[in-house]
């Protein structure tokens, strides 16, 4: 049976309808938003809330709604997820995340840990475990702690040992920054309020909430189906990228959810079975200022359809970390900052196609996010060159 073609055109359509920028897109709430993007970046705390705010019907009600669904209802959870990264998930998606993905990075971090410890001449693995169990529930007595707080109950947590001797990136390690890292891979803990406000990346910790232990293989299924749904259609290498699984764990969880392959510019692709549908573009073109670390700029690990690539220099760090981005019918076409005083401000780096009705469209984006941030400031946590450059003025 010959698979059906789905064009850049198409996949610039399913982008903006399935992850609610596209207008008449927009979402009730930040719990609607998680569902639809499967994961909200988690690893700069602005990130979530900005990319909340770029999708709900009401931005102005960002912060709270999110706060409310992160730190009060615990509908939404932040928590070590794919490649070892912290992201945002809808709580009821949890378990699949962690017995997906956690715990096989879990067990890696765990080992790397120890191993680091002896080569320091610090206490072996049995003491480590005293520890945790000493700091889980000093956890549970205070309900949510910082690492400080918790070396009160635990000093043995401020014990220190060198990292990497001899090499260019030695440093020293407290075993509470290392050990709430492995706990939180391995879905024990989770993390809190922050110590400031929204934008603050000092976190307490929290135990993690109560989850089904899931067969791995149905939830690598399971996690792919919703991605896919989202993403759709994405290449094997995309899948491979987003999940951080080995390839052959990919092909399994494809073969057995009855993915169904399609054509794409650059090779086969892959959709939720019955996805294969044409679906047209909004009936109007759409603009976007997207923060740094979106999901839906870092969806995908190729990017060509939507993220040309003379631009990417001047819209990512080194370690491929991508900044705030501006967005018009489905492409970037520029970066935004924020500059000390609040202003919201742009540049375009690909023009083509951008014309009036565009840059209109994306004054009203800014003044919607400078409603959004009120007297917040913001600053990404990985910089790029263009955002440092705007922001500066």
């Amino acid at each position: 049976m010959r698979v059906r073609h789905i064009s850049v055109a198409e996949r610039r359509a399913r982008l903006a309808l399935r992850h609610r920028l596209a207008d008449g897109a927009g979402a009730a709430s930040p719990e609607e938003v998680a569902d639809s993007l499967v994961a909200l970046h988690g690893t700069d705390p602005a990130t979530v809330h900005l990319a909340v705010g770029a999708r709900l019907d009401d931005p102005a009600t960002a912060v709270p709604q999110t706060e409310r669904a992160l730190y009060e209802e615990r509908t939404l959870v932040r928590m070590h997820g794919m490649r070892h990264t912290v992201f945002v998930f809808p709580a009821e998606l949890t378990a699949v995340v962690h017995a997906s993905t956690g715990i096989a990075v879990a067990a890696r971090a765990r080992a790397a840990l120890i191993k680091d410890m002896a080569k320091a001449g610090a206490p072996d693995a049995a003491w480590l475990k005293e520890v945790e169990e000493a700091t889980l529930a000093a956890l549970a007595r205070r309900g949510q702690a910082t690492a400080a707080e918790l070396a009160e109950d635990e000093p043995r947590l401020r014990e220190r040992f060198a990292y990497a001797a001899g090499k260019g990136y030695e440093g020293v390690h407290t075993v509470s920054s290392r050990l709430l890292r492995v706990l939180g891979v391995e879905g024990k803990v989770v993390r809190g309020r922050p110590l400031g406000s929204w934008t603050s990346s000092q976190f307490r910790w929290a135990l993690a909430p109560a989850h089904p232990e899931l067969d791995v293989a149905e939830a690598q299924c399971e996690l792919l189906r919703r991605w896919l749904a989202s993403c759709g259609p994405a290449s094997e290498a995309d899948l491979k990228w987003w999940t951080g699984w080995p390839v052959t764990q990919v092909r399994r969880a494809l073969t057995a959810m009855g993915a169904e392959e399609v054509s794409l510019d650059e090779g086969a692709g892959y959709v939720v079975a019955g996805d294969a549908d044409f679906v047209p573009e909004p009936p109007r073109p759409w603009a976007a200022l997207l923060p740094s670390l979106d999901p839906t700029a870092m969806g995908w690990q190729q990017r060509d359809w939507y993220l040309p690539p003379r631009l990417r220099p001047a819209l990512f760090d080194r370690s491929g970390n991508v900044g705030p981005t501006v967005w018009w019918n489905g492409r970037v076409v520029g970066a935004w900052a924020q500059r000390p005083d609040g202003e919201i401000v742009w540049r375009l780096l690909d023009t083509e196609d951008v014309g009036r009705e565009a840059e209109t469209a994306l004054a009203e984006q800014a003044a919607r996010l400078r409603s959004l941030l009120g007297p917040a400031r913001v600053t990404p946590r990985f910089r790029t060159p263009l955002e440092k450059e705007l922001a500066a003025g």
